[in-house]
């Protein structure tokens, strides 16, 4: 498996799991099971998704030994702040069935983030996770996260597929040595399988449309996380590493960028609202 180097030194899985909107426990548990048996290493889910606990009994029925996983989670609005996310960490943590994470994520920009951060910076330092990031920050949030801290996160995480590109997103973040992470490489959106010169690639190289997604994110070193709940395509998701798109190919595919996103405005106010409300059994 091809690895990224994170800020801190540490080795992250390039390509891994999700389990958004798995819902069905024993459905996650199995996707969870059947990905790391496929050879995934880098398992990521979130308080808000629900499903923790099956995601924990996944990695145990596994059988691989822990210290040869990445597992990642994240923290919700409402429970930003200092004492609330440690208390959040530790319910996570219960949760897993883990002594520790690999990666703990802030879910989202809003929120206490600052007291959360301050409590994450000392989960680290503790060595209770090996990195910590945020998720949705944009640039300017970005920023001024650093500018007031002292640990410089390790990866942000944010939507990024074929229709938003995130360009000029990474190369913000590689100038400040913080690792994209793309989230719903698929757009969320099944027509993309459909897409013309996307099917043309396909065709060339004998691949699926999936499978140039995940080539043509990885090649740009950008760690990818693909959801699926269907063994076989658990399992094409990771056979991405036997080849390479040619640089014309690459271009190509810049040219479906809208430079927007297709899923959720994190500047629209009406929307951050309704995001900040969310509220889920944690």
């Amino acid at each position: 498996m091809k690895t990224v180097k994170l800020n801190n030194g540490i080795d992250m899985p390039i390509l891994g799991l999700g389990v958004f909107r798995v819902a069905d426990p024993q459905e996650c548990e199995d996707s969870v099971c059947e990905a790391i048996k496929a050879g995934y290493r880098l398992i990521d889910t979130a308080a808000a998704y629900e499903n923790e606990e099956a995601v924990g009994r996944g990695i145990k029925k596994s059988g691989v030994d822990r210290q040869e996983l990445f597992i990642t989670t994240k923290l919700w609005v409402q429970d930003t702040g200092y004492e609330s996310t440690k208390a959040a960490f530790a319910k996570s943590l219960k949760k897993l069935q883990l002594d520790y994470l690999d990666l703990y994520l802030i879910h989202q920009a809003f929120g206490d983030v600052y007291g959360s951060w301050k409590a994450m910076e000392e989960l680290y330092k503790d060595g209770k996770t090996r990195a910590i990031g945020v998720s949705n920050f944009y640039p300017d949030r970005l920023a001024d996260l650093m500018v007031h801290n002292e640990i410089v996160p390790a990866v942000n995480q944010f939507e990024t597929h074929p229709y938003w590109q995130q360009i000029e997103g990474q190369q913000y973040l590689n100038e400040n040595n913080i690792q994209l992470e793309s989230w719903s490489p698929f757009a969320q959106d099944n027509t993309i399988f459909d897409q013309p010169l996307l099917k043309g690639i396909a065709q060339k190289y004998q691949r699926s449309v999936a499978q140039i997604i995940l080539r043509w994110l990885t090649q740009r070193d950008i760690v990818v996380i693909p959801k699926s709940v269907n063994k076989d395509r658990i399992i094409e998701n990771f056979n991405i590493f036997d080849f390479e798109l040619s640089a014309d190919d690459m271009e190509a595919i810049k040219t479906l960028d809208t430079g927007k996103s297709t899923i959720f405005d994190y500047h629209d106010p009406v929307k951050v609202k309704f995001l900040s409300g969310l509220r889920f059994k944690i």
